[in-house]
């Protein structure tokens, strides 16, 4: 059976949608938490695939995370070996990080919501294609520089990098492909004082969103991630 290791930041920033159609693909999926489990004990190489998941921190903080630099070493190690990976909004700033790309505040803007992602033409032919004009959830208040030899895969008004390829294996997502109607309910929670801090954002306000819009990512998700893994594990 084939391995998926996620690094997991928060209890509720799961794999959500992905878990589903990772275990219809043969995949045994261990979760490793950051900050808690020795991401230093994790080998680089041996998953078939490793995803790097969300969280409220930011991927420069390491002083108040020690844990950063380790993960920021199992994620260079993955990408100089070209083994599989995805990072997902935290998980994608990290590899632009380990890529040597800076990460840094979105000019104190944060993008909270749902709204669709304006594809490049690399990412008109990338497993990203089934997202074109699909609403998206985003849930970040920094973003990244893109990473040299990186190709741009999708942007929205508010953030120029939504998504990159590096490589043939490595794809970074800004934003939560992942999300699903059901799991955002914890995030509702978890997530409370800063939906509170944004002018004009509101539980109700992103709940009503998130019925409207998430049944269609849900559909098409696990198509993309599908065509990463073919793409990718074809060997």
């Amino acid at each position: 059976m084939k391995t998926c290791v996620a690094i997991r930041h928060v209890a509720y920033e799961d794999l959500g949608s992905f878990e589903q159609t990772l275990g219809e693909a043969g995949f045994c999926i261990q979760y490793r938490e950051a900050g808690w489990d020795e991401l230093d004990a994790v080998d680089p190489l041996k998953p078939e695939l490793m995803v790097v998941l969300g969280g409220p921190i930011g991927a420069y903080e390491d002083h108040d995370y020690p844990f950063l630099a380790d993960e920021l070493k199992l994620i260079e190690a993955r990408l100089k070996a070209g083994r599989p990976i995805i990072g997902i909004c935290l998980g994608a700033q990290l590899m632009a990080r380990a890529l040597g790309a800076r990460v840094y505040p979105n000019d104190g803007v944060k993008e909270i919501g749902w709204s669709p992602l304006t594809l490049t033409g690399d990412g008109k032919t990338s497993p990203l294609a089934v997202l074109d004009r699909v609403p998206v959830l985003h849930w970040h208040g920094d973003t990244f520089d893109l990473p040299d030899g990186a190709t741009l895969l999708a942007s929205t008004p508010l953030t120029a990098h939504q998504a990159f390829a590096w490589g043939k294996a490595a794809l970074g997502l800004q934003f939560h492909v992942e999300a699903t109607a059901a799991g955002l309910e914890r995030w509702f929670i978890g997530h409370a004082c800063e939906i509170a801090s944004v002018d004009g954002l509101s539980v109700p306000g992103l709940r009503a969103e998130t019925r409207r819009f998430a049944p269609e990512l849900e559909e098409c998700a696990p198509e993309m991630l599908n065509r990463f893994l073919s793409a990718t594990l074809s060997d």
